[in-house]
């Protein structure tokens, strides 16, 4: 790669993916509303839909109804989907993004 390659302004790829943004956000606050997370990921709400009924058809989060609202839960202990990382627990990577903010403020 040449030395324009690393001064490009904006990246075209991120490493992680919509479903794992969609996942953590879940993870900080289950009762998020899709309209929050799609707004705060970039992505559309409907394509935030598509992705937790992905999420929830692979056994990685439950919905439930409350009142208005839905709440969900993760199942922590299920594993990455890639072969590469398939003896990985997502609850690895949640905490990673979750605990972030405690971290910082730790003395």
């Amino acid at each position: 790669m040449g030395s324009s390659d690393t001064n490009r302004p904006s990246a075209r790829w991120t490493f992680l993916t919509n479903h794992a943004r969609v996942l953590l956000m879940i993870a900080q606050d289950p009762q998020i509303r899709l309209r929050d997370v799609a707004a705060e990921i970039g992505i559309t709400e409907r394509a935030a839909q598509a992705i937790v009924a992905d999420l929830e058809e692979a056994g990685y989060l439950t919905r439930t109804r409350v009142g208005r609202r839905n709440h969900y839960s993760i199942d922590a202990t299920r594993r990455f989907r890639h072969p590469a990382e398939a003896d990985v627990r997502i609850d690895s990577l949640l905490s990673i993004f979750t605990h972030r903010e405690h971290r910082a403020a730790a003395p």
